[in-house]
């Protein structure tokens, strides 16, 4: 099964822009459905992005939409979540994540995540 390692995670000042990227292996990205999710420490599961299968049509859940854009490489076996005007409300662990489909942000695997930590 593909395994999935974030990067780029780290601290910025609210109203600043940061890039993840998740790398894959063992399995190429274009076989699934793909993208991100976020869980605080004593949080639920929330801020889902995915980007589908074969025609790249993406969705985002409400409190990221607009200011979250995913996107997937192919060639490179890579996938990135580009964040622009953060808040401290967006600190929190970043996952990559494979999914059988994109409605509901129902992940199947992923990674570790990477801390984003976002100040006033």
């Amino acid at each position: 099964q593909v395994q999935l390692v974030e990067s780029g995670g780290g601290s910025v000042q609210a109203g600043g822009s940061l890039r993840l990227s998740c790398a894959a292996s063992r399995d190429t990205l274009d076989n699934y459905a793909i993208g991100w999710f976020r869980q605080a420490p004593g949080e639920v599961r929330e801020g889902g992005s995915c980007i589908s299968r074969g025609d790249g049509h993406t969705i985002y859940a409400d409190s990221v939409k607009g200011r979250f854009t995913i996107s997937r490489d192919n060639a490179k076996n890579t996938m990135y979540l580009k964040m622009h005007s953060l808040t401290p409300e967006d600190t929190s662990v970043y996952h990559c994540a494979a999914y059988y489909y994109c409605a509901g942000f129902s992940p199947t695997l992923w990674g570790v995540g990477t801390q984003v930590n976002v100040s006033s």
